[in-house]
């Protein structure tokens, strides 16, 4: 598969190295020789300095004869011209990064296919979706929707409250009880579990199961005494916060504090129905989160563009006894250092943009793919085609490689856990987890 990658910013250069790893024909473009050589110094790729919107440039690229083209610049005016331009030249599918909330209606998608954009990505909405998904659950890391929650995955911190330690998953995840342990984060290791293996302290477990034995699991981990997220405080008053306040559900209220005078009023514009109350002021000041309440809420989420300052925050509210904690870390570089602080749950726009674009250079039926950066696994939802490999035996006669799991499937809108004896259907929505390893090899038991 041919791609070409227009941007060589975080998304780009992120996506560039997504791709890599499936060694597929990349070539990434930009107008900024510098940037390109930074892209270039750890990726074995092909690099073009030209303008994204320069008919010649996509010409020398190749765009006439790609499969994917994804504009990925910071200017979304430049992503669409870009992607109108290499539709037109032969592109056979295209993708572009924007920033305008109202283009992701579903009648304004329509009219941007019409003219040769395959899909629109704004990486503030699905980070905003992401935060929202996790507020509702205060014991939760991470957590992942498939059907509007007839399956449903949780990234959740073992603590000493937790029931179900050092016990071989045997006997903990037979056939017939409500979860799968689908992966394991041990400090840096990544485990696709066996039966022999058991949940111990600090792991960090990602648990299958269906809506109705949330509850259970909760339970059973010890999490019964997190107080459920009603009130929230947000430190950067930046497009993903405007967002997650505008889409947060109805009973939860927010406080946004902004350092800047003159975002503060373009706030309470932009803001939905006074969803939110605006603070000017710094989210690290002890006096003036205390004044604010921050030892009767529930949730801090930091969304400053600086991770060092929302490390730093979270830390603060974690202090002063906030539960829930929800650092932006752009950086790739602090991740893991706010994950050994045991920050909470970490958002990266790129990461999730990435994960979202990625799904379109597969063959197969894809519904979602998402990658967990606190446990480097993918997990994705694919349909088997009729007669595809994986629907030919039963799930223990399979012979599926090693570092790759199947959590579960929703069959006719019902969830339904997977086990040895399972046989999986053609049109079955089917969650994959994999570890170490490449998608497009996973993708051949569906066609």
């Amino acid at each position: 598969m041919k791609i070409i990658i227009a941007g060589a910013y975080a998304i780009g250069t992120h996506l560039a190295r997504l791709f890599a790893r499936e060694h597929e024909n990349i070539i990434l473009m930009d107008d900024s020789e510098e940037r390109l050589e930074r892209g270039e110094a750890d990726l074995d790729i092909l690099t073009i300095n030209s303008s994204p919107t320069s008919v010649k440039g996509l010409k020398e690229a190749g765009a006439d004869h790609t499969d994917l083209f994804i504009a990925v610049t910071p200017d979304e005016n430049t992503n669409i011209t870009a992607c109108i331009l290499a539709k037109a030249l032969g592109a056979k599918k295209t993708v572009a990064k924007i920033d305008n909330a109202e283009y992701m209606e579903q009648e304004a998608q329509e009219f941007f296919r019409k003219i040769g954009i395959s899909s629109l990505i704004y990486p503030e909405m699905l980070a905003a979706n992401d935060i929202n998904t996790g507020l509702k659950m205060s014991w939760v890391r991470q957590r992942w929707d498939v059907h509007d929650g007839a399956l449903v995955m949780m990234g959740i911190k073992l603590r000493e409250t937790c029931e179900i330690l050092n016990q071989p998953l045997r006997t903990l995840c037979g056939p017939n009880d409500p979860y799968h342990v689908v992966a394991i984060k041990r400090m840096n290791d990544t485990i696709i579990p066996g039966g022999n293996d058991s949940l111990q302290l600090n792991d960090m477990a990602y648990f299958m199961t269906t809506r109705q034995y949330i509850p259970y699991i909760r339970q059973i981990v010890g999490k019964e005494h997190y107080a459920d997220v009603k009130n929230v405080m947000i430190m950067g008053g930046g497009a993903t916060a405007v967002r997650a306040v505008n889409t947060m559900p109805y009973y939860m209220d927010a406080k946004i504090i902004e350092t800047d005078e003159e975002r503060c009023e373009q706030l309470n514009n932009l803001l939905d129905n006074d969803k939110a109350l605006v603070i000017n002021g710094d989210g690290r000041d002890i006096a003036l989160l205390t004044e604010e309440g921050i030892r009767n809420t529930q949730a801090f989420v930091a969304l400053t563009g600086n991770a060092e300052t929302n490390i730093l925050a979270c830390l603060t509210a974690k202090r002063l006894g906030v539960r829930k904690t929800v650092a932006m870390v752009e950086n790739i570089d602090y991740i893991s250092m706010a994950e050994s602080l045991d920050i909470g749950t970490i958002i990266n726009k790129k990461a999730i943009a990435a994960s979202h674009i990625y799904q379109m250079m597969l063959d197969a039926n894809v519904c979602n793919v998402r990658f967990l950066m606190a446990a480097n696994a993918d997990v994705a939802e694919f349909i088997p085609k009729e007669g595809s490999r994986i629907t030919l035996k039963d799930v223990k006669d399979l012979g599926l490689p090693k570092g790759m799991t199947i959590g579960g499937l929703v069959r006719d809108g019902k969830g339904m856990l997977v086990s040895g004896n399972t046989r999986i259907n053609a049109g079955d929505s089917v969650v994959v987890f994999c570890h170490d390893m490449n998608m497009k090899k996973i993708e051949k038991l569906f066609i």
